[in-house]
């Protein structure tokens, strides 16, 4: 044994003698329930709880573990806010907008009418005062909130009859995620709040008139074609939908910070998973939806202006009503403003051109 050896030993030997050896922090176990607001059978949606977990699992050498439920199984599609803030469960995987009748500026951390599509609003939140100020908002609800996954773009959902004009909105009973109810009844509308599961029934049975969901390829497996074939777009209320981890403050700041790091990072990788997903997925889908009858069509630009000026004019009427709702509201908007300036320039022009040209 060198000289360097056994001056090394020796001080390790001293160090063990004299009580002094520097801790090891060996990784607790965790347990974790994620209740989530999806089916199983949508494996984009419901699929980005299981990249999540699967994710921590994995960082975590199967120390953390996060085992994610059903609606249902543990609390209803739309009990997550309330499940996550009183302890019931650690976590949940939601869409924000689903609670806007606990208070409107829940809907900004899903998507508004005419609001962000999904690169934007990523960038709100990761780089702009997006997640500060939800952030803050949330804490009201002992909730930590995590971006979890983007539809990107909406399909404007299924009609049973053709929609020609701002009249045909008109007594249309139409399911319609959250908030954009709000509008919906302002053309007049109908809006029916009905978790995904059961939504087919509805229309099936005609309960409803139209819905909405997400796009071609959750749409297809849920089977709205078969029921109704005018399938129209853009789902101006959803420019890009986003999905959010919720965490239960008190059980976030309970863990080691590594393990809030693992949670950080497995949300942006399911975050980054899901809208790719859908994009990769959705193309192949809307080919079979047409090669089955499916009519698709673009709504009629009276329909878009008019629900323009009615979400304009709302917002307007919140700002002057709720102070959460001004404070996030009026970052949101300005951001989006630039941002919109930005793209005119680049995406929306180069996307442009790409779709007028044959590859």
């Amino acid at each position: 044994m060198d000289r360097r050896s056994v001056i090394k030993h020796a001080g390790l030997a001293g160090i063990l003698a004299a009580g002094a050896a520097p801790a090891v922090q060996a990784q607790p176990t965790i347990r974790w329930r994620l209740t989530s607001s999806f089916p199983k059978s949508l494996d984009t949606i419901h699929g980005a709880a299981d990249v999540f977990a699967k994710k921590i699992g994995e960082m975590s050498g199967g120390k953390f573990q996060v085992s994610v439920h059903v609606p249902g199984e543990l609390v209803p599609a739309f009990g997550v806010v309330d499940a996550v803030q009183q302890g019931t469960v650690e976590a949940g995987h939601t869409a924000p907008y689903y609670y806007f009748g606990k208070d409107d500026t829940f809907a900004i951390g899903t998507a508004i009418p005419f609001g962000m599509n999904s690169r934007q609003l990523t960038a709100w939140f990761y780089d702009g005062n997006g997640m500060k100020l939800m952030r803050e908002f949330y804490d009201q609800y002992n909730i930590v909130n995590f971006p979890g996954g983007n539809t990107g773009a909406q399909m404007g959902g299924w009609y049973r009859k053709e929609i020609k004009s701002p009249a045909d909105i008109k007594g249309l009973k139409f399911r319609v995620g959250g908030f954009a109810g709000k509008v919906l009844s302002r053309l007049g509308g109908v809006p029916q709040n009905i978790p995904g599961g059961e939504i087919y029934q509805a229309l099936e049975k005609g309960t409803i008139d139209a819905t909405e969901w997400v796009g071609p390829y959750d749409d297809e497996k849920l089977g709205f074609y078969k029921v109704a074939k005018n399938y129209y777009y853009p789902g101006w209320w959803e420019g890009g939908a986003q999905l959010d981890f919720y965490i239960n403050k008190k059980a976030y700041n309970d863990l080691p910070n590594d393990y809030k790091a693992m949670v950080e990072a497995a949300a942006s990788h399911a975050h980054t998973t899901m809208q790719a997903m859908y994009d990769a997925r959705n193309p192949a889908a809307l080919k079979r939806l047409v090669a089955n009858g499916v009519k698709v069509q673009a709504f009629p630009k009276s329909v878009m202006d008019e629900a323009f000026k009615q979400a304009m004019e709302l917002y307007e009427e919140l700002s002057a009503s709720n102070p959460n709702w001004k404070k996030v509201y009026t970052d949101y908007r300005n951001f989006q403003r630039d941002a919109n300036l930005w793209f005119r320039f680049t995406e929306a022009r180069f996307d442009s051109y790409m779709q007028s040209v044959k590859l």
